[in-house]
């Protein structure tokens, strides 16, 4: 596979069937928005795959290997390997002292897979008897809507996409992204802070890390992939019957980009590239991919809300500079997936600081505050600094990107680190959701609610978001470990969600339980939780004088109560007020206002005693792609 370039004399007579196929919009109703629901189990590459228990029926060797893997956590759902049902084809020969088993993962990208298999080989070779371990590290993804596999995990090469119509189940996603596991945006809302050298980056990381991956260049403006990668040919094929698109090819990463239409930019009106992008995007032939990184244009407009509504995203990496200017657009495009039920996974902070020959690191753009203030408004688990780097541009002029150039040096460092941080969020996000949807008991409760008897908002923060808090520990396994709830589904989701519940539900009354202790559901006051939103467009910029559209009642009339609230992975919830205000309200900042809560007593007599009634508002269980309503 050569790295040279093509020149654009290389065009052929293909190149105007191409690009018209590419032009010519899709029909209208394909434009129409779709609605975002949350499926029965999502196809997460955290929920473990249901396997029939391997403690079933153990031999008694078999049991002392199970009670030693026992104490391998994962960092991530704080429970055992056992536990989240991890641990398959366990064999255990006490004559011969050898021992083999498979640690089937859930994304071939996991950043701890090689701990697991230390951790693994040291604890079972510890047991007296045992001379020999083999431990295989495999990976399983569950099917989208499809809830367990249903061959019950004992395909010896479950992660391939030649299973006959299953295939097409993947996801749920339309036309050539069913069998795409999940989507990652990333997005800036303002151009030149170094966006598509991040999304570039950022797939092939994952691609060093085990996953497959695929690329696509949504801006068809200025499209950036072709100048940042070497495909060999750099064209895209139209099948002449199917009209489907097949991607460009460059060291296993699939590539799809106006660019390589042969046409350069395009040239046209908004509403028809916002057809053309999604035209890119679900008529290209994907194929099996881990994760499909999308490079958005900047802004939040018709192209961006077209992604969004074409199909569902798993999470956003948000990339910004250290400027205050930028924090204002990037803070837009926040709420615009926070509004669309994306959660945002991390924060880049572009051209941060770099070392000087004399050994200081300097900040020329000052010290990072608009990196660390998305951090803080919003609750966006993680914040990667990367360095100013003249390796970082010319990497990318040359059609080489730094991590497969430089794969040992300090930026492909940093990348590797948010492609853990990308992983590790989507795993935790959809853990609860598989929790909830599995049959965890936790459902909406396990969230924020408003409850309209009561006029007030219940916070339980969800056990991931909790674990990531400090609120729970990580080294213990929940639900009391015992490798409990393997054999039922085995999802950790679902066993941290069972212990949640049964540390945090309250009674039909309403008022059993102390809001007391951390971790305890509590009440809070709508206008307690309205006036913790500190982000841009509830405070004025230069003075932090609350905005008025922001302002809450304080002459003892009703005040704004919420509308809809939607989780936002395991980090926060996005709130939309009956009077149009919208507001992302990070667990961490909620449980901050435990101080300010309504006491059970009168949370229970304002709900009359009983029940408490329905919520008018719950989270939705299912915060990669749900959709929550006001019910009767």
């Amino acid at each position: 596979m050569s790295s040279g370039r093509r020149s654009d004399t290389h065009n052929n007579n293909n190149h105007g069937s191409n690009v018209d196929a590419l032009a010519r919009p899709p029909p209208p109703s394909s434009l129409r928005r779709r609605r975002r629901t949350a499926p029965a189990a999502s196809a997460s590459a955290a929920a473990a795959p249901a396997a029939p228990s391997v403690t079933a029926s153990a031999t008694p060797e078999e049991a002392e290997v199970l009670d030693a893997l026992r104490r391998v956590i994962d960092p991530d759902f704080g429970a055992d390997v056992v536990a989240c049902g991890f641990v398959k084809r366990l064999r255990a020969d006490r004559a011969s002292g050898a021992v083999s088993f498979e640690l089937e993962l859930t994304t071939p990208a996991c950043p701890v897979k090689e701990q697991f298999r230390r951790e693994a080989q040291q604890h079972v070779g510890a047991l007296a008897w045992v001379t020999g371990v083999e431990v295989r590290i495999t990976a399983q993804a569950q099917r989208q809507g499809g809830g367990a596999n249903s061959n019950g995990g004992n395909s010896s090469n479950s992660n391939s996409s030649d299973n006959g119509a299953d295939a097409s189940n993947v996801s749920g996603r339309p036309g050539g992204l069913r069998a795409v596991r999940h989507i990652v945006a990333v997005s800036s809302c303002k151009g030149g802070v170094g966006k598509s050298t991040t999304a570039v980056n950022l797939a092939y990381t994952l691609a060093q890390m085990g996953a497959k991956v695929g690329i696509l260049d949504a801006d068809v403006y200025g499209p950036s992939l072709p100048t940042m990668v070497s495909p060999d040919p750099p064209i895209l094929r139209v099948d002449p019957e199917t009209r489907a698109l097949s991607p460009c090819d460059y060291l296993g990463v699939k590539l799809v980009s106006f660019g390589f239409a042969g046409q350069g930019s395009a040239i046209m009106r908004g509403a028809m590239v916002s057809g053309l992008v999604q035209q890119l995007l679900t008529t290209a032939e994907w194929g099996e991919l881990d994760y499909l990184i999308i490079d958005f244009p900047p802004g939040t407009g018709d192209v961006q809300l077209t992604l969004c509504q074409a199909c569902a995203i798993t999470a956003a990496v948000v990339v910004t500079t250290p400027q205050k200017l930028a924090f204002v657009d990037v803070a837009k495009g926040v709420r615009m997936f926070a509004r669309l039920a994306v959660p945002c996974a991390a924060v880049v902070e572009n051209m941060a600081y770099f070392d000087g020959d004399d050994g200081k690191r300097y900040r020329p753009f000052g010290g990072g505050a608009s990196g660390a203030r998305v951090q803080r408004d919003f609750g966006i688990p993680h914040l990667v600094s990367m360095p100013i780097a003249p390796e970082l541009s010319a990497s990318g002029d040359g059609g080489v990107p730094l991590v497969v150039s430089d794969p040992t040096g300090g930026a492909a460092a940093r990348y590797m680190e948010l492609g853990a941080a990308v992983v590790r969020e989507i795993a935790r996000a959809t853990a609860d959701v598989g929790g909830a949807a599995g049959g965890g008991g936790g459902g909406a409760r396990s969230g924020v609610s408003f409850d309209a008897d009561r006029g007030l908002v219940r916070v339980a923060v969800p056990p991931s978001a909790a674990r990531a808090l400090g609120m729970v520990s990580s080294s213990s396994p929940p639900g009391g470990g015992g490798g409990g709830g393997q054999g039922e589904g085995g999802s950790p989701g679902a066993a941290a969600a069972a212990a949640s519940v049964a540390a945090t539900s309250d009674d039909s009354s309403g008022g059993s339980a102390s809001n007391s202790g951390s971790g305890q559901p509590f009440w809070l006051e709508p206008a307690v939780v309205r006036a913790s939103d500190a982000s841009a467009s509830a405070l004025d910029e230069w003075t932090g004088a609350p905005r008025p559209s922001a302002a809450v009642a304080d002459d003892g009339s009703p005040g704004p109560l919420p509308a809809s609230i939607v989780p936002l992975g395991n980090y926060a919830v996005q709130i939309s007020w009956d009077d149009g205000f919208n507001q992302v309200a990070p667990y961490e900042i909620l449980e901050g206002l435990r101080g300010q809560a309504v006491s059970d007593a009168e949370a229970a007599r304002r709900g009359g005693g009983g029940g408490g009634g329905d919520d008018r508002v719950a989270a939705a269980a299912g915060g990669v792609a749900a959709e929550a309503r006001i019910g009767g």
